[in-house]
């Protein structure tokens, strides 16, 4: 007998429905598992076996034939094992109910029948959703995620025998239901804030128009300067996610694995903040079987990279197209997948392997030969798709006995938010957020500079011996500042703190 159960799987970060056909037939016991599985799906054999002969069902002694339709599509992981279980049961006339065209199974079973949580169950159904299937029975440790697409009827089910029960009308899931508004908050709560860095006030406010921008951001500055301290505070003055925004980062982190069940909604901007000695691989993603690399993770947050020299320079390199594309594609021999890879880099470095050159304070040990190599690890064409590069200079005692607190976080993520609103509504019809997403015809229609400014953009750009790329990532930067001020035009003020954002490049 012939069974068809519905399934999904998981290409790149979004689903695509398997169908599970299984067929029974007289002849030699076999089991022929097709439709390119790869090991952990072989193995759901052994395991789907023993899960049904020790719940007092019979495995039958035929000939088995499964095929996970479209067969061309290669099939990961463990999440087929229940619908193979329940195709098997199901084609033997062991289960009775027979019409499951509108429900899906996703679950990894264990020998004794239970159901173990599986990856990506996100993506999985918003695919179901969109494909008119709206009954899900999965793990009861997934459910809370499931339950996060609205119109889909999730059945949680702890073991094998609670899903064969309900599916034989003898006695039912009970469907979980919940509001996506009730995972998600608008005012999050940080453990962290601005206020905790004492001076630095130059720095602060160029992390205030990266945020408020999403531009990317170089801080130089020699050791205990307070650069790393200044970077960790950046998630608490970046814009509130939407609900959209919030779906987009956490089905990149339910692929990944990085979920937790008891919070199934990435509700604050992802901070990323991977060790120097990072592969090119881990950082973009890859792998034999693809995966999200860090670039990934840090999708519509942060990704920081501390003593950006450390890194290797063909792991820096390999950033430059997705700071661009603002997404990566890894091809493989099997397929050729997209991750999105929207992210602000925020980096930080010393002027020299000592640390101390240029600082009045302490004098540098470095020889003008060490410290050219030293900087020449940052090749030129990545330290021109940094949009804001900031001197940050040691703490003197003065500020950090200081009692009086500067700015909270809380203050300024309200400027952020209103410079946020204006650019929302000035590109609600096209597909930008940010000002730094613009594209030069963009930047043509949105960043007009009057007579004055012109000139002062003509003699920056020959004085610094700016790119074409610094010229409008400086128009840019320019508009952003304008925008948390709420003025419409560019002035040449906007304008003036835009350009020495960009003059570290030639001073180092």
């Amino acid at each position: 007998m012939l069974a068809k159960i519905n399934s999904c799987a998981l290409v790149g970060i979004d689903g695509q429905i398997v169908e599970v056909e299984v067929d029974i037939s007289n002849g030699l016991p076999s089991f022929a598992l097709v439709g390119l599985p790869d090991i952990a799906v072989k193995e759901s054999k052994e395991r789907v076996y023993s899960a049904i002969k020790n719940n007092g069902f019979a495995y039958p002694m035929k000939h088995i034939t499964i095929n996970l339709a479209p067969a061309d599509l290669k099939k990961e992981g463990p999440a087929y094992d229940l619908s193979i279980a329940i195709g098997i049961l199901c084609a033997s006339e062991q289960i009775h109910t027979m019409d499951l065209k509108n429900t899906a199974f996703l679950g990894e079973l264990s020998l004794n029948g239970e159901i173990r949580p599986v990856h990506g169950v996100l993506s999985m159904c918003i695919e179901l959703h969109k494909n008119g299937i709206h009954n899900l029975i999965l793990p009861e440790k997934n459910a809370l995620e499931a339950s996060l697409i609205k119109g889909l009827n999730v059945l949680p089910a702890n073991h094998l025998m609670d899903v064969i029960k309900h599916l034989n009308n003898e006695k039912s899931i009970s469907p979980m239901h919940s509001n996506i508004n009730s995972f998600f908050y608008q005012n999050n709560q940080y453990s962290m804030d601005l206020n905790e860095v004492k001076g630095q006030e130059n720095v602060k406010r160029a992390l205030e128009v990266a945020a408020a921008g999403a531009h990317n951001l170089l801080m130089i500055g020699p050791p205990g300067s307070g650069k790393t301290m200044i970077a960790q505070r950046l998630p608490t003055i970046l814009p509130n996610m939407t609900i959209k925004e919030s779906l987009q980062v956490t089905k990149i982190y339910s692929i990944a694995g990085l979920l937790q069940h008891s919070t199934p909604l990435i509700t604050q901007r992802p901070f990323r903040s991977p060790h120097h000695t990072i592969s090119p691989v881990s950082l973009v993603g890859g792998g034999r079987i693809p995966r999200p690399g860090e670039i990934s993770l840090a999708h519509l947050g942060v990704l920081f990279l501390d003593e950006l020299p450390e890194f290797q320079r063909r792991a820096l390199e390999v950033l430059r197209q997705p700071l661009e594309e603002k997404k990566v594609t890894i091809s493989r021999v099997n397929a050729t997948l997209s991750y999105p890879a929207n992210f602000m880099l925020i980096a930080s470095m010393n002027p020299c392997p000592c640390g101390y050159y240029g600082d009045a304070d302490h004098e540098c040990s470095c020889s003008s030969q060490q410290i050219h190599r030293y900087l020449n690890k940052i090749s030129g064409p990545m330290l021109d798709r940094l949009d804001i590069h900031i001197g940050v200079k040691a703490t003197k005692y003065k500020s950090l006995e200081n009692n009086v607190s500067g700015e909270s976080s809380e203050q300024i993520r309200k400027r952020v938010n209103k410079a946020r609103f204006i650019q929302l509504e000035r590109y609600k019809n096209k597909n930008i957020l940010f000002n730094s997403h613009l594209t030069p015809k963009d930047i043509e229609k949105y960043c007009i500079l009057e007579k004055k400014e012109n000139e002062l953009m003509r003699k920056a750009f020959e004085s610094l011996q700016l790119s074409a790329r610094a010229y409008h990532k400086i128009l840019k930067l320019a508009r952003t500042i304008a925008d948390l001020e709420e003025c419409e035009k560019i002035n040449i003020y906007h304008l003036s703190e835009a350009i020495q954002y960009r003059n570290l490049d030639r001073k180092f």
